[in-house]
């Protein structure tokens, strides 16, 4: 090791690493029947699940809980992890890693925080246009309602 380099120490040569931000979304089953959704604010624009970024010192779990609640102002139970999408394009702004929950709730959702709107849909009322890859998570999630089998990675 060459004089006065610490082991372990950063050198400038060495490039940041470029990393995928962490997200979640939830998909919410109103127990009326019918899911979710919250037309966004902000760009792109469109109808997306409810869902956002994990902050630093955050589980998946709690910040899925956490968006849910500001986007749609209902308190959302969780009951399963239903699939993770990675496709490097899923979204214009940069590189996400997104963990989908299915979780319930009741009552009356009201957008919020980002989210300029939120209304329950069912299959053959989706609104248009759906931002992210929104429209092949929800198909995957009404094929695996139908089918029970879930979304085979590519």
């Amino acid at each position: 090791m060459p004089a006065g380099q610490a082991h372990g120490s950063f050198s400038p040569s060495m490039a940041t690493p470029r990393n995928p931000f962490p997200t979640v979304d939830t998909i919410i089953e109103m127990e009326g029947g019918g899911i979710v959704l919250i037309r966004r604010k902000n760009p792109p624009p469109g109808w997306a699940l409810p869902g956002g970024f994990i902050e630093y010192g955050e589980s998946a779990e709690s910040a899925a809980v956490r968006e849910a609640r500001e986007e749609t102002s209902l308190e959302v139970q969780l009951v399963e992890l239903f699939h993770v999408y990675s496709e490097p394009m899923r979204d214009p702004r940069h590189h996400t890693i997104a963990t989908v929950f299915i979780g319930q709730a009741s009552g009356t959702p009201r957008g919020a925080d980002d989210a300029a709107e939120a209304a329950v849909f069912v299959e053959h009322t989706l609104p248009a246009p759906l931002a992210f890859d929104h429209a092949r998570i929800l198909a995957d999630y009404f094929a695996y309602k139908r089918t029970g089998q879930r979304p085979r990675y590519l």
